[in-house]
């Protein structure tokens, strides 16, 4: 493909990323520094994309500069990084083991997923790591709030639910394992 095909694919691309999160262009400027008319012309191929304008438009999208630029994949091709919606869930799998550990980063839309959800069990052993928000596990009879720089690990055949009840997106490290696969911690903090 050619730079100057590349760089035309970047407008419609941008303008489906703001959709799909219906933002609008105001509120995008608003996030990003960059005004609506250099923010329209971005969408519409009159401008053309730089570095400088990219940047913050990946962050305020929460993607990947490669992504906003159709860069060529890289690495190994059977590990897909690109991200999966799931009810209302982004997955991006960060490792491929058929039958074994796998590692997933989660994000929950706020206040996902409007309700209080139906806690269920499968076969499994789950690890949670907040990266940022909050998400409050539902776990049996117990419920827990998990925040920034918290983790849980529990046994999935315990009936098991999440809700993000906050206005910020919940971003998640999970693992996830086979029956009985726990997580083995090598070292612990000392006391206080």
């Amino acid at each position: 493909m050619e730079v100057n095909d590349v760089l035309l694919a970047v407008g419609p691309r941008l303008r489906a990323l703001r959709q799909e999160r219906d933002v609008t262009l105001a509120e995008l400027s608003k996030s990003t520094g960059i005004s609506v008319s250099t923010l329209s012309r971005l969408e519409s191929g009159q401008r053309k994309p730089t570095l400088e304008l990219l940047l913050p438009l990946a962050r305020a999208h929460q993607v990947q500069l490669d992504e906003l630029v159709g860069a060529p994949e890289t690495g190994d091709p059977r590990v897909s990084m690109r991200p999966v919606k799931r009810n209302g869930v982004t997955l991006i799998p960060l490792s491929r083991n058929p039958g074994g550990l796998q590692a997933v980063k989660l994000i929950y839309p706020p206040g996902w997923p409007g309700f209080v959800p139906e806690q269920r069990v499968h076969e499994g052993y789950d690890w949670l790591y907040m990266l940022s928000g909050r998400l409050r596990l539902l776990l049996g009879p117990h419920e827990v709030m998990l925040r920034q720089g918290e983790a849980a690990e529990f046994d999935t055949r315990t009936p098991h639910a999440f809700h993000n009840p906050g206005d910020q997106p919940a971003e998640v490290l999970a693992l996830f394992g086979p029956q009985g696969e726990r997580m083995h911690v090598r070292a612990r903090p000392a006391p206080k």
